[in-house]
């Protein structure tokens, strides 16, 4: 699994869990509130790579750092 991927499911996830009848609420909210939080993470990790490539002329140190982290995410599936 790429990083690429994460869309893809966590749409798969908001379709299950509306198809789902048999979950209680309480996890349903959990599942809901999980998957938003892989959305924004997302979106944070495309935040820090845009970063990486603005700071690379004046903030070398600060752009290699975002970049480790971000390859850090992506090696993990994130």
């Amino acid at each position: 699994m790429s990083a690429g991927d994460i869309p893809a499911l966590l749409k798969q996830l908001h379709n299950e869990l509306n198809r789902a009848t048999s979950l209680d609420l309480e996890s349903k909210e959990l599942l809901s509130i999980l998957a938003q939080d892989f959305a924004k993470f997302e979106s944070q990790m495309s935040i820090a790579r845009q970063l990486a490539v603005r700071f690379e002329a004046e903030h070398p140190r600060i752009a290699a750092v975002l970049r480790q982290v971000t390859d850090a995410f992506s090696k993990a599936g994130m």
